[in-house]
């Protein structure tokens, strides 16, 4: 049974995070949140979780929560998720994502926090493997500044571990979806796809041959709940080991819409891998972990919350 606990989430009010902000409280936590609200929403906080609306980038404040707060563990997911946009500028990405985690990572040293759980990449930081499922023994080479960033931060982890004993959990996601998932800007294929047809569009795909391997947000949070109880550092790949194209994503949103719409074809997008899916081996044998939602039952359940979303049904009623 694991103790109670006070916990800071950064970016807590967005998918996974708010996600995990509830399961934290459900167990008698006491939660911090730390977002800026750029993609997270206020709807999505639990009531009984503490809210800091503030950025990252604003170091001083961020140590101001941290002196006030005293966090026993922290849940680093906030960051610039643009993969595109990272292509596009590195500086801006390596910034956002590399020195304020830095940042984060010095003053919990200072306020001796206990263990840093890291939301990695488990899709862009291999690149192209030729190991389909990939396992975390598999040599990194991302092709993305988001990718470079997230090994960098990897790595750092590690330093800190060995030089300053601090103990972390990196988790390797791959492509989380499900419920308050953001589809604006560039988020999971799988939301915008189900935003643009409740708005009556046509979806773009880009490419559409590549494969990306789909985890339900609930198994990834259930992840992060079981890593709380892992006496060791440890990089974690989270998957399905399954293999779903763009294409067939498409086909089964489709349905719920009677095949009414017909998809527009783009070139793939500088810096995304062709074929991306993970093993779960490891955490597996190390914490019982593995995921339990199949791809149809959580495409079910991501499209029903969009159904019953409020905001979904306000803004595109005359579609339904």
């Amino acid at each position: 049974m694991i103790k109670k606990m006070k916990i800071l989430i950064t970016g807590g009010a967005g998918f996974i995070g708010s996600h995990l902000a509830d399961s934290l409280v459900n167990r008698n936590n006491e939660v911090v949140i730390i977002d800026n609200l750029s993609t997270g929403k206020l709807g999505n906080i639990n009531q009984k979780a503490k809210l800091f609306n503030e950025d990252l980038v604003n170091h001083e404040k961020i140590k101001e929560i941290f002196e006030k707060e005293k966090p026993e563990i922290v849940y680093h997911l906030a960051a610039n998720i643009n993969l595109r946009k990272s292509v596009e500028d590195p500086l801006h990405d390596a910034k956002m994502n590399i020195l304020n985690t830095l940042n984060l990572l010095e003053i919990g040293l200072k306020y001796n926090i206990k263990h840093f759980i890291f939301s990695s990449t488990g899709g862009a930081i291999y690149g192209d493997a030729k190991e389909i499922p990939t396992t975390e023994e598999y040599k990194e080479y991302p092709i993305s500044p988001y990718g470079c960033a997230k090994l960098a931060i990897e790595k750092y982890l590690n330093f800190y571990n060995k030089i300053h004993g601090l103990k972390f959990t990196s988790l390797r996601y791959s492509n989380v979806y499900g419920p308050r998932q953001n589809p604006d800007g560039e988020a999971g294929v799988i939301s915008i796809f189900l935003d643009n047809m409740f708005s009556g569009k046509n979806p773009i795909i880009y490419g559409g041959i590549q494969t990306r391997d789909y985890v339900y947000v609930k198994d990834v949070v259930n992840a992060n709940i079981l890593v709380l109880e892992d006496g060791k550092s440890e990089i974690y790949n989270l998957g399905t080991e399954k293999e779903t194209d763009v294409i067939e994503i498409f086909s089964k949103l489709n349905k719920y819409f009677k095949n009414r719409f017909e998809p527009k074809y783009e070139e793939i997008r500088k810096g995304e891998q062709k074929r991306s899916c993970l093993s779960y081996k490891k955490i597996k044998n190390s914490l019982n972990w593995k995921p339990q939602i199949a791809i149809d039952e959580g495409l079910d359940r991501t499209y029903c919350w969009f159904l019953k979303n409020e905001d979904v049904k306000n803004s595109h009623q005359k579609t339904l």
